[in-house]
């Protein structure tokens, strides 16, 4: 079961938390919204560590708008990035 569909927006969190993170600092805090869920699979972020990475995290690209990223983007307003960030690390956003 995911705690989020496809076109569902969302925010990534802003934590900082110590050790290994495969969400990239600058998307934290960041506005997108869910293009597809690409499965469950073992947190990275604990199998780094030896462990076994259970429970699974659902793993969902998250597609943004470059200028929401970088306000001084000069490539065209459509320009997106998609990103790929585990459940954990999103919330509902408004």
């Amino acid at each position: 079961m995911t705690r989020f569909a496809t076109g569902d927006p969302v925010a990534v969190r802003r934590g900082n938390p110590p050790g290994h993170l495969r969400t990239p600092f600058y998307i934290r805090g960041k506005h997108g919204v869910v293009e597809r869920i690409c499965g469950a699979f073992r947190n990275p972020e604990e199998l780094a560590y030896g462990r076994s990475g259970e429970p699974k995290q659902v793993l969902y690209r998250v597609r943004f708008g470059q200028k929401d990223i970088w306000p001084d983007y000069a490539g065209p307003a459509g320009d997106t990035i998609d990103i790929e960030l585990y459940e954990h690390w999103l919330e509902p956003s408004p």
